[in-house]
Formats: structure tokens, sequence, C-alpha cells
């Protein structure tokens, strides 16, 4: 049992077809824009923590040679 449309049915459901397929691939585009962003900030704050520890350990190392190098001088 097929179904035969007006014309200006078959034309109004090719437009719909088409703005839910812009629709779907605007969706798209956008969820893989968002994923790259947040690939991004949770790369950039690896690489903050981690420059953030070399700093605190570099830190560390230089008071050490410091106190180090004062008490085989007194």
């Amino acid at each position: 049992m097929t179904q035969t449309h007006s014309k200006s049915r078959q034309q109004a459901e090719i437009a719909f077809s088409k703005t839910q397929s812009q629709f779907f691939a605007r969706d798209r585009a956008l969820e893989e824009q968002e994923a790259i962003v947040r690939a991004r900030e949770e790369k950039t704050l690896r690489l903050r923590e981690a420059r953030l520890a070399k700093e605190t350990h570099d830190r560390s190392t230089a008071t050490a040679a410091l106190k180090l190098k004062r008490t085989t001088k007194a």
C-alpha cells in the first residue's frame, strides 16, 4: 500500500529532509569541535601540572644544594 502524496507535500518532505540533514551535520561538527577543545584543555592541564612539578622539584633541589653549601662552609 504505497501512499501517494501531493506535489507540495513531496516538496515539503524534501525540504524538511534537507534541513534535518543540515542540522545533524552541524550538530556533528559542533561535537567534533567540542572534542578537540576538550582534548586541548586536558593536554594543557597535564602540561601545566608537569611544569609545576618540575619547578617544585628544581626549587627543592636548589634549596637543598644551598643548605648543603652553607653547612660545609660553617
